[in-house]
């Protein structure tokens, strides 16, 4: 009897003790970079944000529970473009992670993949928070998800090549139904062409690309800096009289001078999801974009 209790025993041990296949961890800075991670590998990562919805990702706070998540990430995917320039360098310091450090596998950055646009031709302090790669907001157009996922499907084929061939049979499957989704969105959105838009911030202008609105005005005088009164009243002489005028802007930007320039104007303002979560409809990749085109349309009373 005793003999067979060893034998249990040493053989229990021994199974508890084999190592478990452990799923990859992806940590996305941004909600919509985890939603795209979680279109090509399913539950078969485990992924994190470092922001919510509801937060400006240019401006987070390194708390300890984001320490804890980055420090076990086999895969960081962010922007890039400075837009984390004043959290991201302390997240990594802190969480000493060396497999998610500039110039490692488990390192991207969807910027790098991908043409910019604003790129200034000088740097100069004095023209507010200019990011020198150029505008960062690069989410806004859903054409630069596809070689954003590329660059996705790559890296996490490099790091999980036992599931490679699943990543590339998801980012194909994907990429056929985002190419659909983009062609009815746009056939959607064709009355938009041409509508003249405010924005509070500069981080549409992918999205302006895309759809062919024209940005007439922002209502901060540099990126960055809260409008006075005086430069708000000469943005509302300029646009005087504009058909079809609509200002827009995100979920966590400052509303007091956008309502006060609508109410001046009579231009509607439209709140647009600038991540997925951003409203209560942009639940995923799909439902975002197909809300943002959806408000804009209502605005026009369409």
């Amino acid at each position: 009897m005793v003999k067979y209790f060893i034998v249990f025993s040493l053989s229990s041990v021994l199974f508890l003790s084999l190592p478990a296949t452990a799923a990859m961890r992806v940590f996305a800075c941004e909600p919509e970079w985890a939603a795209l991670v979680k279109e090509l590998a399913g539950d078969d990562v485990k992924v994190d944000s470092a922001t919510r919805p509801s937060q400006d990702p240019h401006y987070v706070q390194a708390r300890p529970s984001l320490i804890s998540k980055i420090r076990r990430a086999d895969l960081l995917v962010c922007t890039g473009a400075d837009l984390e320039a004043g959290w991201l360098p302390l997240l990594l310091r802190k969480g000493s992670n060396k497999r998610i450090q500039v110039g490692q596998p488990g390192y991207l950055m969807i910027a790098d993949t991908l043409r910019l646009k604003d790129i200034p031709a000088s740097l100069d302090r004095s023209e507010g928070d200019v990011h020198a790669a150029g505008n960062p907001h690069l989410q806004t157009d859903p054409r630069n998800m596809l070689p954003a996922a590329e660059a996705i499907m790559k890296r996490l084929s490099m790091l999980d090549s036992e599931n490679a061939d699943l990543y590339r049979k998801n980012l194909a499957e994907f990429e056929l139904r985002w190419q659909d989704a983009i062609a009815a969105w746009e056939q959607e959105a064709a009355p938009l062409r041409g509508v003249p838009v405010v924005v509070y911030h500069r981080s549409w202008v992918y999205l302006q690309d895309w759809l062919g609105l024209e940005e007439v005005a922002s209502l901060e005088p540099k990126p960055g800096v809260p409008p006075g009164s005086s430069y708000l009243a000469n943005v509302l002489g300029r646009t005087k009289g504009l058909s079809g005028l609509l200002i827009i802007h995100s979920q966590y930007q400052e509303s007091k001078a956008i309502n006060w320039f609508s109410s001046q104007s009579g231009a509607p303002v439209v709140l647009l999801p600038s991540t997925v979560g951003g409203t209560a409809e942009a639940k995923d990749l799909f439902s975002w974009y197909e809300d943002i085109v959806t408000r804009l349309l209502k605005a026009q009373g369409r």
